[in-house]
């Protein structure tokens, strides 16, 4: 890992959250906002946060989703200031949430999938961890699926062999691979203490440093989407420390893009060559 050139960060004060969301399914929406209005309320409370704003960038089809969005903003009533950025059309993921960098300068970024249900406590007990480790600039927390199930968010360096088998084997043929995957999955690297400088972690919650993705320029826009995490991951550990902290939880709802029809696997596809392109191609 390279030396951080930007080691002198000032105390925690503020926090910016963005959300990306395409045509989101609106009663989930909401529960998120709940959920993270309740890690606001908790994290102000301990005296972890002064102030907060979160950015909903509508990636959707058209203004239509513009005012449902706004209403479920309002709605929820959040204990942070709101702004909603729409009209700008499907720019890709990492590219709405570079939008919602631009729009905000807050000394930490919470960058958020719109199908995450924070912990009450998760909020306070990331920005608290940062606190008390001026020295990282990316935190990443524990993760179960809405089936209960533990996500593995810290990755190894993937090779095909990898991805192919997650994203599209039968159950039975994973099975057969099942400890090749716990490998890739840094399963026994990631229980319950803190894990130092994994080398990739998922997109679904990232609390950031927002001086450490300026000094990376914020997510690449190619990655239209899929990678752009692994890619974020990779060019944030050569200026600033990652880490895992199970103290922070949360329930994530999404990923399988085998499950979700072929123009889903076309831009994994698309994706993954990009990413293999940049940072070299291992097969197995």
């Amino acid at each position: 890992m390279g030396q951080s050139t930007t080691l002198a960060w000032t105390a925690l004060t503020s926090l910016a959250i963005s959300i990306v969301t395409h045509a989101p399914d609106l009663a989930l929406l909401t529960q998120v906002l709940d959920r993270l209005g309740r890690a606001l309320r908790h994290a102000s409370q301990r005296g972890d946060l002064t102030e907060a704003r979160v950015v909903l960038v509508d990636n959707g089809p058209g203004t239509g989703w513009r005012g449902p969005l706004r209403q479920v903003l309002d709605a929820v009533a959040l204990p942070a200031a709101t702004e909603l950025l729409s009209g700008h059309g499907n720019v890709g993921y990492g590219a709405g949430h570079n939008l919602a960098l631009r729009a905000c300068d807050d000394e930490i970024h919470l960058i958020l999938n719109p199908d995450v249900l924070l912990e009450e406590d998760a909020l306070g007990a990331g920005l608290a961890f940062l606190a008390a480790h001026p020295e990282v600039g990316l935190v990443t927390p524990a993760a179960w699926g809405g089936d209960g199930q533990r996500q593995y968010l810290c990755k190894r360096y993937p090779t095909v062999l990898d991805l192919a088998l997650r994203g599209f084997a039968p159950t039975r043929l994973r099975r057969r691979f099942q400890t090749r995957l716990d490998w890739y999955e840094l399963r026994d690297r990631t229980d319950d203490g803190v894990f130092w400088d994994p080398p990739i972690v998922s997109g679904c919650f990232m609390l950031c440093r927002r001086v450490a993705l300026d000094g990376i320029g914020g997510f690449r826009p190619e990655y239209f989407l899929y990678f752009e995490d692994f890619d974020l991951s990779l060019r944030l550990g050569k200026v600033t420390r990652l880490a895992y902290v199970p103290q922070i939880r949360v329930i994530h709802r999404g990923g399988h893009a085998a499950r979700k029809g072929l123009r889903h696997i076309g831009l994994f596809l698309r994706a993954a060559t990009m990413f293999f392109n940049r940072y070299g191609w291992r097969w197995w």
